[in-house]
């Protein structure tokens, strides 16, 4: 498959965790630091899957890393509502790290998407040749 590096989305999902972990550096308090690290656990997840998932061989494989990627991002979005409204986090913070978050639930939904249909054309093509 392709060098993750070399993806759109995780450059994207990369560059969002790093602003993530910057933006709650800040964070303290028991019930603070439990949503920071759920929040920052739940950012980090989401490269790190896009990089697993371009290992390996088949689209159909990389497209279920891609929606546990999309899940991660949703979880990351859940914790991201929770840190606001417990102000943990400026209102600035949260609005741009959810457009951020929503810009890479976007890119995943469309890569998941792609990948599925492609290996659904190519089995379809398979079978296809096969009963020639």
């Amino acid at each position: 498959m392709a060098d993750f590096k070399k993806l759109h989305v995780w450059r994207s999902a990369h560059a969002t965790t790093l602003a993530t972990i910057r933006a709650c550096e800040t964070i303290s308090g028991s019930i603070g630091i439990l949503v920071r690290n759920q929040l920052v656990r739940a950012v980090i997840s989401v490269p790190a899957n896009i990089a697993e998932g371009s290992a390996k061989q088949s689209d159909r494989d990389f497209a279920r890393f891609i929606r546990i990627a999309l899940g991660s991002a949703t979880e990351a979005e859940n914790h991201l509502i929770l840190a606001r409204d417990l102000n943990l986090l400026s209102q600035h913070q949260c609005s741009d790290l959810d457009k951020r978050i929503q810009e890479v639930q976007k890119m995943l939904s469309g890569l998941a998407k792609r990948l599925t249909r492609d290996a659904s054309q190519r089995k379809a093509r398979a079978g296809a040749a096969r009963s020639s």
